[in-house]
């Protein structure tokens, strides 16, 4: 099972949020020191939450200073642009790392519907045309024309190379799944939203119906977990707390800096809040690194996937370090040195 890293270059509190970026440039190459196979940087815009707002800029930054890990975008909220920009965008990207740019593709709009019509007035029509867009993407990604009588057939997207970079669709319902499995592309489900519900329905949904590909002649699915690792269970607890008091916010529709484990000690809550923090406790992947790569690889196996892509999301960037480093040393990562990288 290959092992990867999500990162949202999550805002916290005291820090403000560009400090956010910068620490997901020093974690990608963390990252690749301790051999994580791909370093996926998400989108999302208009959060309090969330720094993470032009991953096409951020993956430019991780692959000009990175060697060896794949690195790229979970995900490009595709409705909000033009196929052909975004076919150019990831040319460049391609041209300066070759062979190591992923695609990663969303339908869904990474913010609130305002701020999703700014971007694209007409992103909700664009949002019906996904998969005509993924259409036309690929081909120019792959420097194709495109279909017959197609106003754009004749446009190529540059820079051309000689490799391409490798497109995903991700989700966290049965959609994106078929989009997937339509196109031939390897398909990530995005557990850590929906805590796991419907991952199962759909990526054997996604292997039943897969359409062979040139290039990925068989499926290849992945799941996207939050998980975090600690030296003892009660650290793991500690650091947790921040990630609990903020799913309550989210619940409410509440998106703030990520809160520390103090604040999130000192937070007045009502019983509710306690029955339901809770539940979603019970239900997070979180301890030592032994109970922690326990429960990733049970999870992948009884989903079927080949690969699962890490989002640790705490308050302190050397814990969130640490918490990488124990799960590579766990899982036996090709790192150069993970004691090293440990520190």
């Amino acid at each position: 099972m290959h092992l990867s890293v999500l990162d949202q270059s999550t805002v916290v509190t005291g820090r403000a949020p560009d400090t956010s970026i910068r620490e997901s440039l020093a974690l990608a190459k963390h990252a690749e020191a301790l051999g994580y196979h791909r370093y996926w940087v998400a989108e999302h815009h208009n959060s309090d939450s969330i720094a993470g707002s032009a991953p096409e800029i951020l993956i430019s930054a991780i692959a000009a200073t990175t060697q060896r890990i794949r690195v790229g975008s979970a995900g490009v909220m595709l409705p909000h642009y033009s196929s052909l920009k975004v076919a150019e965008q990831f040319r460049v990207l391609e041209a300066i790392a070759p062979g190591r740019i992923d695609l990663g593709l969303g339908r869904a709009p990474g913010s609130d519907g305002l701020t999703a019509h700014a971007l694209n007035p007409n992103a909700a029509v664009a949002a019906d045309h996904f998969p005509a867009q993924i259409r036309d993407l690929l081909a120019w990604l792959a420097g194709e024309r495109l279909v017959e009588k197609h106003p754009f057939r004749d446009i190529r997207a540059q820079p051309q190379g000689a490799t391409v970079p490798e497109v995903w669709i991700l989700g966290s319902s049965d959609y994106g799944a078929q989009v997937a499995a339509h196109f031939g592309l390897p398909y990530c489900f995005a557990h850590f939203i929906t805590d796991g519900q419907g991952a199962a329905e759909a990526i054997e949904l996604y292997r039943t119906t897969y359409r062979p590909s040139a290039r990925h002649p068989e499926p290849y699915a992945a799941v996207c977990v939050w998980a975090l690792a600690a030296d003892t269970q009660d650290e793991a607890a500690r650091l947790f707390s921040s990630r609990g008091l903020a799913r309550l916010w989210r619940d409410r529709g509440v998106f703030a800096p990520l809160p520390s484990p103090e604040e999130a000690a000192s937070f007045d809550y009502t019983d509710s809040d306690l029955a339901r923090l809770e539940r979603i406790r019970a239900r997070a992947i979180h301890g030592t690194p032994d109970v922690v790569a326990a429960r990733l690889r049970a999870l992948s196996e009884a989903l079927g996937v080949q690969e699962a892509a890490v989002l640790t999301t705490v308050h302190d960037p050397a814990a969130r370090r640490r918490s990488y480093a124990l799960l590579a040393a766990e899982f036996g990562l090709a790192a150069k040195d993970v004691a090293l990288a440990a520190q």
